[in-house]
């Protein structure tokens, strides 16, 4: 008598079992917030300086609000780009969801006048870059563990 038994591994255990939203809602979130409630909707106020500090070239070095949210999305875009190598069930609804987040992106961009500025474009391009960058590290890894005996 031969043994068939068929071992079956345990569910995805430390490869990304849960979702993780897109980070890249803080900023999204952010640059709304500040926009409609501080700014009142003029997307010329993300030019305001929040420090400015002198350099020893004698230079002075000044900090807008834009480029502190542009940082912001920055850090944001480098842990997602982080999650995007985990392998599992969850990275392709966490993908789908970055994917949401770049459409909501574009189609405020398009549509709304707050959103009608170099800060929001670039962080808008970041989106895209996280989708891209999502599903091109996927498929990548993903061909890797195919293996072929």
């Amino acid at each position: 008598m031969s043994d068939s038994t068929v071992f079956i591994p345990p569910a995805n255990r430390g490869r990304g079992g849960s979702v993780i939203p897109p980070l890249l809602l803080i900023p999204l979130i952010a640059y709304n917030f500040f926009a409609f409630l501080f700014m009142g909707g003029n997307p010329a106020g993300w030019s305001a300086q929040l420090l400015s500090i002198p350099m020893v070239s004698g230079q002075i070095w000044t900090l807008t609000a834009g480029d502190l949210i542009v940082v912001v999305g920055l850090i944001c875009l480098f842990f997602e780009v982080l999650k995007s190598t985990n392998t599992g069930r969850s990275s392709v609804i966490e993908h789908m969801l970055s994917t949401v987040v770049f459409v909501v992106f574009l189609v405020e961009f398009l549509l709304v006048g707050a959103a009608a500025s170099s800060v929001f474009f670039i962080l808008m391009m970041m989106a895209i870059f996280d989708v891209v960058a999502g599903f091109t590290v996927s498929i990548t890894g993903a061909g890797r563990d195919v293996s072929m005996s």
